[in-house]
């Protein structure tokens, strides 16, 4: 039976949104997402409760183009890493911008995506398990739906075969390819071989489609570009083995720290036969001021197509905050903690303020910097004799997107003058 489905935009014009959900303005009863903007709320007019996750528009739009034209300048596809943001009008929105299809790691995450209008899944894990099996197969009773999944063992290959033969359905998987030290993935030549021999047993119902890895394990460019080539000389062995049951074979990597690496390497391939070279990038859409943009900083170094296009990923997802205590000359206690963002891969940083009735934020002073967190306080070092106040609010820039969209079911969407223009809804 096929289910039911709508599109992003149709599913949210039917939900609402609780007024008792946090980071949002006023509301007396639950309203569907389409009567957001017209309530008028203002960040800088402390209409929304701090604190508030946001999301910049203008900044979404210069991501959402600079990446799929990197992708473009390299002939290579984008199927974004759906885990960061977990946010089905974030996935409507590059597939529509050119994406090839959306990455999810677990098999909830493909059913919420699937569920929002999300047609081609690749699901860059393993799926083991009789539930989560379960899920996809009841996916793939919708013949539009297009889904793949990893394998690395001839023991998951044989408990994928023989749930999926008792259901008479064919599931597209594409062999993970992995290194020593690191997380999933074929390690040798003799677990390859392993896998392969029994994935002859169950051609029917298990279709080998590709070949997959995850560079972001490996922290140097040689290694990369070794394990790089790996894959493509693995691949190319398959096609000429007729082992590949999808024509054009998919090729498959990238994080979003190395995807100009993957992009180079992989588009050069010469498998034999026809490829689709497959991208996974997932932070590029909201960026950030830590790990990632380091990242982007060394491949505009070292990228020659990312240097000429003379624009950059911008950071936009920020987090603001209520100055709530200043109790002593260098030390400000912010409204803002571990249940708001991410502090995995560095505390967020203070980057604009706002005095409730000034004209508008500006640039925090040199060395304003958290040094501490807690539940719902952070510690913001100040200098002796700077202007803040009780009440004042401060806008941070965050370190890895992933854990902050984590704490946050719902974030408003602002203009360039900090107006709420629509609500994005997170599905963790």
């Amino acid at each position: 039976m096929q289910r039911e489905t709508n599109s992003p935009t149709e599913t949210s014009s039917r939900e609402t949104i609780s007024p008792l959900n946090k980071g949002l303005g006023p509301m007396d009863r639950a309203l569907p997402f389409h009567e957001i903007p017209s309530l008028g709320w203002s960040l800088l007019r402390e209409d929304l409760s701090l604190p508030t996750a946001v999301l910049h528009e203008e900044k979404l739009a210069n991501n959402l183009q600079w990446m799929q034209q990197f992708a473009a300048a390299y002939g290579v596809k984008l199927a974004p890493h759906g885990k960061t943001t977990m946010a089905p009008k974030l996935f409507a929105r590059q597939l529509q911008a050119g994406a090839w299809g959306i990455t999810l790691a677990t098999a909830h995450q493909v059913r919420v995506a699937y569920d929002h209008g999300v047609r081609r899944i690749l699901m860059a894990n393993q799926l083991v398990g009789k539930q989560n099996m379960a899920i996809i197969a009841g996916l793939l009773a919708d013949p539009e739906f297009e889904y793949f999944s990893l394998i690395d063992s001839a023991e998951q290959v044989k408990s994928l075969g023989s749930f999926f033969r008792a259901g008479g359905r064919r599931l597209n998987v594409l062999v993970e390819l992995g290194v020593d030290g690191g997380r999933t993935g074929v390690r040798n030549d003799e677990q390859l071989h392993a896998l392969l021999e029994v994935l002859s047993q169950w051609r029917e119902h298990i279709a080998l489609c590709g070949v997959e890895i995850y560079e972001g394990i490996l922290k140097d460019e040689t290694s990369i570009r070794q394990f790089l080539q790996r894959a493509v000389e693995v691949a190319r062995e398959l096609a000429k083995e007729n082992r590949f049951d999808r024509d054009p074979i998919l090729l498959s990597g990238a994080g979003s720290a190395w995807y100009d690496v993957v992009a180079e390497v992989f588009s050069r391939a010469d498998l034999g036969q026809a490829a689709e070279v497959v991208l996974r990038p997932g932070c590029y859409l909201t960026h950030d001021v830590g790990v990632y943009r380091e990242a982007q900083q060394q491949i505009e170094g070292r990228n020659p197509v990312a240097r000429q296009m003379h624009s950059s990923l911008q950071p936009a997802l920020q987090l603001w905050a209520y100055v709530q205590s200043v109790p002593e000359k260098n030390k400000a206690i912010m409204g803002l903690g571990k249940r708001d963002a991410a502090f995995d891969a560095g505390l967020p940083t203070p980057a604009w303020r706002h005095r409730p009735g000034g004209k508008g934020p500006t640039a925090v002073p040199p060395g304003w910097r958290l040094t501490g967190m807690m539940d719902q306080h952070a510690y913001l070092q100040i200098t002796e004799n700077d202007d803040i106040r009780v009440g004042d609010m401060i806008g941070f820039d965050i370190s890895h997107p992933c854990l902050t969209f984590d704490k946050w079911r719902y974030l408003p969407v602002l203009d360039a003058e900090y107006r709420v223009i629509d609500v994005i809804q997170t599905f963790f």
